[in-house]
C-alpha cells in the first residue's frame, strides 16, 4: 500500500545518502548566502512538477504507481528541508490540477491515497517545526476524508510563523481567475460594487494568494516548458526556470543550482536597466 511503498522509498534516500549521492549540506553553503544577503531572492518561491513524468519514470524504475507516487512524497520532504535552510517564507506546491481527473483511475487513486497519506502522517511534523500548511483549489470533489483533513491541517497550523507552504489540489489558474469574477459578480448584484469600480487591484484581491507577495521564482521540473493552468494570474512577472530532471530526482542541488540562476537575472517590471540602475533597484 502507500504506506509501505513511503518507507521503501525513504529506505532508499537513506541508501544513497549513505553512499554519497546526496551531498547537501557541503553544496547549500556555496552561493546561497551570498544570495540572501544580497536579498536576490526573495519572498514567493513556486515549484511545480509533472505528474505523469513522475508516473514514467516509476515505471522505467520498474516500481509500481504508488512506490513513485511514495518517491514524489519524499521528494516533496526534501524540498521543504531545503527550502527551510534556505530561509524561503513562502513555497508553493502544485500538486493535483483540476485537469488530472482525467488521467488514469489508477493513477488518479493512488495520488488520492497518498494526498490521505500526507495529510495524516506530515502535517503535525510540519506543526512541530512552525511551518504553516495552506490548501487551495476546488475541494468538493475529493472525499469526505481528504476534505476534513485538510481544514484540520489548515486550522493545527494557521498560528504558526515559520515558513508557509501552500499545497494546489483541484487547483487550475482559469478557475480561479473565474471565482475571483463570480464573486465580484455577486457583489455588483447584491449592490455592494459598482461595476465601473473593478480593476486589476480589485480582481487581484480575490485570486487564490492574494494575501501573500508576489511570486518570484518558479520552477518547473522535467523537461516540460509550459504553466499548465497553474496559477496565472498570480505568475504575471515571476521569473521561469525550467529542469529537464524529473522532480523525484530533483535534490537539494538541482534547487541550488535554480536559485543561482535567478540571482543572476534582473527584474525590469517594465522598464529599462538604465532606470533601475538610477532607481538603486
Amino acid at each position: 500500500d502507500a504506506e509501505e511503498c513511503l518507507a521503501a522509498a525513504e529506505r532508499d534516500k537513506l541508501r544513497r545518502e549513505q553512499e554519497g549521492d546526496y551531498d547537501n549540506q557541503a553544496k547549500f553553503g556555496v552561493a546561497l548566502p551570498v544570495l540572501w544577503n544580497d536579498d536576490t531572492v526573495s519572498n514567493l518561491l513556486d515549484l511545480f512538477f509533472d505528474r505523469v513524468n513522475n508516473v514514467q519514470a516509476a515505471l522505467a524504475d520498474g516500481v509500481s504507481i504508488q512506490a513513485g507516487s511514495a518517491r514524489l512524497l519524499a521528494a516533496c520532504r526534501e524540498e521543504l528541508r531545503a527550502a527551510g535552510e534556505l530561509g524561503i517564507q513562502y513555497l508553493t506546491l502544485f500538486a493535483f490540477s483540476s485537469e488530472n481527473w482525467k488521467r488514469p483511475a489508477n493513477e488518479v487513486s493512488a495520488l488520492m491515497e497518498l494526498f490521505l497519506l500526507a495529510l495524516k502522517r506530515e502535517v503535525k511534523k510540519l506543526h512541530r517545526h512552525d511551518i504553516r500548511l495552506s490548501v487551495i483549489g476546488e475541494r468538493s470533489r475529493f472525499s469526505n476524508s481528504i476534505q476534513k483533513h485538510i481544514q484540520s491541517a489548515e486550522d493545527m497550523t494557521r498560528g504558526n510563523r515559520g515558513m508557509h507552504v501552500v499545497i494546489c489540489a483541484n487547483y487550475g489558474g482559469r478557475w480561479d481567475i473565474a471565482e475571483a469574477a463570480r464573486r465580484l459578480a455577486e457583489q455588483v448584484e447584491r449592490g455592494e460594487l459598482k461595476a465601473a469600480d473593478i480593476d486589476e487591484s480589485r480582481l487581484g484581491a480575490e485570486v487564490c494568494l492574494s494575501e501573500l507577495p508576489e511570486v518570484d521564482l518558479c520552477i518547473r521540473t522535467s523537461g516540460e516548458q509550459r504553466i499548465s493552468n497553474f496559477l496565472i494570474w498570480q505568475l504575471a512577472y515571476a521569473e521561469f526556470y525550467f529542469s529537464p530532471v524529473l522532480w523525484p530526482d530533483f535534490d537539494a542541488a538541482a534547487f541550488d543550482e535554480a536559485l543561482s540562476a535567478y540571482a543572476l537575472r534582473q527584474r525590469r517590471y517594465g522598464m529599462t536597466s538604465e532606470q533601475l540602475d538610477a532607481e538603486g533597484l
